[in-house]
């Protein structure tokens, strides 16, 4: 669903976790190698990025089975540097700000994109469609 306004594993990330999530880990530890842990400790790096129930929720998505029924993260994942850029910014800071229940005005102001920008972005998220 938000492959198009996330860059590889972000969308995904951003599926599971919400696009603020998938944000906050690209500007923590954008286009490095990662290791998501089966199950996140309270002052594990991924709870202090994006926050406890985004942790569970991330770790759930990429904890696996062994046949032993042993419980293991995921390892080396590589996280996309994000979108870039003043226009990539206001876009992001956009999707946020509507992310967390801004009105689309207010949204458009701190983006500083314009209304009719930022009444379009919501109805693609709402309709789970690709902003583009």
């Amino acid at each position: 669903m938000n492959d198009d306004l996330l860059p590889g594993v972000l969308g995904e990330i951003a599926d599971v976790a919400g696009i603020p999530a998938a944000l906050a880990l690209a500007d923590k530890v954008g286009g490095t190698r990662i290791n998501i842990p089966a199950r996140a400790q309270d002052d594990h790096w991924l709870v202090e990025t994006v926050g406890r129930k985004a942790a569970d929720e991330i770790c759930d998505y990429f904890r696996t089975l062994s046949a032993e029924h042993r419980e293991a993260g995921a390892r080396h994942i590589v996280i996309p540097l994000g979108a870039t850029g003043p226009m990539a910014q206001a876009r992001r800071t956009l999707i946020t700000e509507l992310e967390n229940g801004t009105s689309a005005r207010q949204a458009a102001r701190k983006a500083g994109v314009s209304e009719r920008t930022a009444f379009r972005m919501r109805a693609n998220l709402k309709e789970g469609k690709r902003a583009a």
